[in-house]
């Protein structure tokens, strides 16, 4: 197999530890703050995510747009570019620290801005605050964290970047076992927290990233590089990272400003149906297989599109380009179908009652509606990062953004007029931004497809109608399933035990038939699939 082969399995294997390990993770989380209807679980989870957006900021943004280029040029300096990465790790170093001793001052403030004081109560806003100091020296250390990863990744060592996060899950795991054998759960109102409660659940949350950056150092030796503080930073390009980044940071504020809109627009929800976290969980599912498949198949494919752009063969990436988004397309139907006929028993799982299945589960269906543009946008964004351009994806996501937030007040004045429930508020909320991301792509592609003079649209767009078509007859396999264990309020919604085994397994019928229709149909992309798929597998 290629080296992008054996790069994606290793990405994928860690990548799928991950994922489950932080499934586990969830669910013990919902066990100690609640799901649907949790005003304590909407407080937390608004806390912990400050960071996450910071985290989001700092590594889809200006790491995967501009720095891995980078690296991979300095590469070819007489050193390899050790000086470039030393003085590069040291300006990162310095730049979070300050950063996060921002956050920290401001903590008060940046909560206030993204909840709707009219909801929040004035307890609800303390306690979210209380947890933001616990949980906002995660920024340094998750944007440390983004900044080792993705040098690695520059210099092709791709595994611990996606293994490290595993040992985060287990610290987490271990932690909110102790915490619910200490103070049991769930704990939804905000009179039962006391500060030892909130200081051990925010201490959990925080020493998992800490020990998730920490373990990242030790492979730092294997991408041949030694790290040693460098504060001599002329020569490093600050003037051309900082005009490619100066896009980035612009793209990222209207990210972030979207998400703001959304976070105050759910925050109206809190205490009456999904809100806040509960939107969260939905999200972690829906980027289950988007991590799974996307990021392990499509993070080699961007180092190699990146080299094949820096020495000018064009041809070789719209080949990057077609292959990538065929392979990637084939996977994420199947994923799609799977999920959105067993959304009820897979909400299951991360909520306490079968009625909060029932209500979170639109949640996942809406967001499913992006999933198989996103994996499109994934190679396409990446594509004009390549080339060193980052202000043609901050004008499509300005679009994007300003959608989303479009949406998000659209579906606030919609609840207002009585026209959707405050229990579909979220799901509406969701469905807006899916929308967005579709219009994004679009305008996506055919800016690229003009840019490079053809990036063979017909070549991909086709595979993923076919993909699209067998989807169908594979969900309504998987549906008959579901009706055939009593519907969606059946033992498959019992409780988190059943959710899980049914969730998987509706998912491995819906697989086999997809499976099962492409081989019939002798669908080229299906054998390297398949080969991939058996590297996974352990050998006799």
């Amino acid at each position: 197999m290629s080296s992008i082969g054996r790069a994606s399995v290793l990405i994928g294997a860690g990548t799928i530890v991950s994922r489950v390990s932080g499934l586990l993770r969830t669910i013990m989380l919902a066990a100690i703050v609640g799901t649907v209807a949790s005003k304590a679980g909407d407080a937390f989870g608004l806390a912990n995510q400050l960071p996450n957006n910071i985290y989001t900021v700092i590594s889809t943004g200006v790491l995967t747009a501009v720095i891995v280029p980078q690296i991979v040029k300095a590469a070819a300096h007489a050193d390899g570019g050790r000086a470039f990465v030393s003085k590069l790790f040291t300006l990162g170093t310095v730049i979070l620290l300050a950063a996060t001793a921002l956050a920290m001052i401001a903590a008060p403030v940046i909560v206030q801005v993204y909840v709707n004081p009219d909801d929040f109560r004035p307890d609800q806003i303390a306690l979210a605050t209380a947890f933001a100091y616990w949980c906002l020296p995660q920024v340094f250390f998750y944007g440390l964290f983004a900044l080792l990863g993705e040098i690695l990744n520059a210099r092709r060592v791709f595994g611990p970047y996606t293994w490290a996060p595993i040992v985060n899950n287990v610290v987490s795991v271990i932690g909110f076992g102790v915490f619910l054998l200490l103070f049991g759960g769930p704990s939804p109102d905000i009179v039962q927290w006391t500060p030892t409660m909130i200081g051990l659940l925010g201490g959990i949350a925080t020493g998992g990233i800490v020990v998730q950056t920490l373990v990242l150092l030790v492979f730092w030796r294997r991408a041949g590089l030694q790290l040693r503080p460098d504060f001599h930073w002329r020569g490093v390009g600050l003037r051309h990272i900082g005009r490619l980044a100066g896009w980035t940071f612009l793209m990222v504020i209207v990210g972030q400003v979207a998400g703001l809109v959304q976070s105050r627009v759910l925050s109206e929800a809190t205490g009456d149906g999904p809100s806040i976290i509960a939107t969260q969980n939905a999200w972690l599912v829906f980027m289950l297989p988007y991590s799974i498949i996307v990021l392990s198949i499509g993070t080699p494919y961007f180092t190699q599109l990146s080299e094949h752009a820096a020495a000018g063969r064009d041809d070789e990436v719209k080949t990057d380009i077609v292959r990538s988004i065929r392979v990637l397309g084939m996977f994420i139907v199947a994923a799609t179908a799977a999920l959105a006929v067993a959304s009820v028993p897979a909400t299951r799982i991360f909520t306490n009652h079968p009625d909060e299945a029932l209500a979170a589960a639109p949640l996942l269906l809406c967001f499913l509606v992006c999933l198989l543009p996103l994996a499109v946008l994934f190679v396409i964004q990446r594509t004009f990062y390549a080339y060193n351009d980052t202000r043609t994806p901050f004008l499509f996501t300005l679009v994007q953004g300003g959608l989303v937030a479009a949406t998000a007040v659209a579906a606030a004045w919609s609840m207002d007029a009585g026209m959707i429930q405050v229990t579909q508020l979220a799901a509406t909320v969701a469905l807006g931004q899916s929308v967005a991301s579709i219009v994004q792509v679009i305008i996506a592609t055919v800016i690229l497809n003009r840019r490079l003079g053809g990036i063979r649209v017909g070549e991909w767009l086709l595979p993923l109608g076919r993909f699209a078509l067998v989807g169908i007859p594979a969900a309504a396999a998987g549906w008959g399933v579901v009706l055939l264990c009593g519907g969606p309020t059946g033992w498959i919604a019992g409780d988190k035990l059943t959710g899980a085994l049914a969730a998987a397994l509706i998912g491995s019928v819906v697989i086999a038939v997809y499976l099962g229709i492409l081989a019939l149909l002798r669908t080229p992309e299906l054998e390297p699939a398949l080969a991939l798929g058996r590297r996974f597998l352990p050998k006799r």
